[in-house]
Parts: C-alpha cells; structure tokens; sequence
C-alpha cells in the first residue's frame, strides 16, 4: 500500500512540476509588450472574430488591438491577421519590418467587418499551429461571440487553448494562446527529470 502511495505522490509532484514548467515557459512568452529590438523575431497571430457580434464592440477592439500591436511588433517579427468568420481566412501577413508594415497591419483590422453568424476559432487556431516558422509565437484571439468560443472549448482543436490566459473587457475578451506548448513542456519536463 505504501508503495502505490509514495507513486501516487511522484505523480502529482510531476504534474505538479509539468504544470509550473509549462505556466514559467508561458509566463515567458506573455511578456512581450516592450518591441525591444534586442529579442529575436517570433510569430504574431492575430485571431478575430469574425461572427456579427464583433460589431457590437468593434470600435474598442480595434482600438484595443492597434494599440497592442504598437506595443508589441518588433522589427523582423511575422505577423498573420485571420478572419474567423465561417471558415478561417487570412486578411494580413507580412513580415515586419518598418513603420508601414505596421501601418498596413493596422488598416487591415480597422478595415475588418465580419460577415456571418459563426466563428471558426478552431480552424484559425488549427491553421495558426501548423504555420509557426520561429521557436517562440505569441497568439491573440478576440472573441466577441461566447457561442463561438464555447464551440472551439468543445471540438477537438480545445487543446490548443490549454495554455491561455483570458483577459475580459465590457462585451468580448482576449485570450493569449500559448500554441505548441506540449511537446516543449514534456521535453523540459523530460530535461528536469533526466529520463
């Protein structure tokens, strides 16, 4: 009996560990509101819904996200705008690389309208996963639609939202996706314990 109990604790101390390695590796990437020149270039996916409930708030999420962008774009970052309206789409991609760049970045969400009743957050963040080209990405979904975000939480692509951090506003939300995550947490877990 003991034995199974002292292998039991092993086992929640490591998921305990994985838990914490993988929230430090996520706390990482999070940080990225300073464009210092001096971090290399990662992915930027920008993932907005595109149901007619983005109308609602449209105003203050563009808003919202020209002024992230401005924050966080740094020279040589690759940055992807997707509309997930019915199926996703990308509306802008392009490496950054000077104040235009962010300029025309910016005018493809200000110029954004959505165009249906759904919102095809998995696809997008489906697509978004398999095109990450750097080792480090930095994903920003806007959901103005909860119906649309709890579909993506009950389709096979609700693994890709397990490293996310929600932040809330009036009438939509933000979610900072940490894609990918998995397999680097398993690998620094695999590190740590030396197997």
């Amino acid at each position: 009996m003991k034995k199974s109990n002292s292998a039991g604790k092993i086992t929640s101390g490591s998921r305990a560990a994985r838990f914490l390695l993988a929230l430090a590796v996520f706390c990482r990437l999070v940080p990225l509101y300073a464009a210092d020149s001096q971090r290399p270039p990662i992915n930027i996916n920008l993932i907005i819904d595109g149901s007619q409930t983005f109308l609602d708030a449209k105003e203050e999420i563009t808003s919202w996200a020209c002024n992230h962008m401005d924050q966080i774009l740094a020279d040589g970052d690759s940055l992807t705008i997707w509309n997930a309206g019915t199926a996703a789409e990308v509306i802008y991609t392009g490496s950054i690389s000077s104040s235009a760049d962010r300029e025309a970045a910016k005018k493809s969400v200000t110029d954004f309208s959505p165009s249906t009743d759904t919102a095809d957050f998995a696809g997008a963040l489906r697509e978004a996963a398999s095109r990450q080209s750097s080792s480090y990405s930095y994903t920003l979904l806007i959901s103005a639609s909860p119906a649309a975000l709890s579909s993506v939480l009950s389709s096979p692509q609700a693994g890709l939202l397990r490293f996310s951090r929600v932040e809330e506003f009036s009438s939509w939300r933000v979610l900072v996706v940490g894609l990918n995550l998995d397999a680097r947490v398993r690998r620094a877990a695999a590190a740590f314990y030396g197997s």
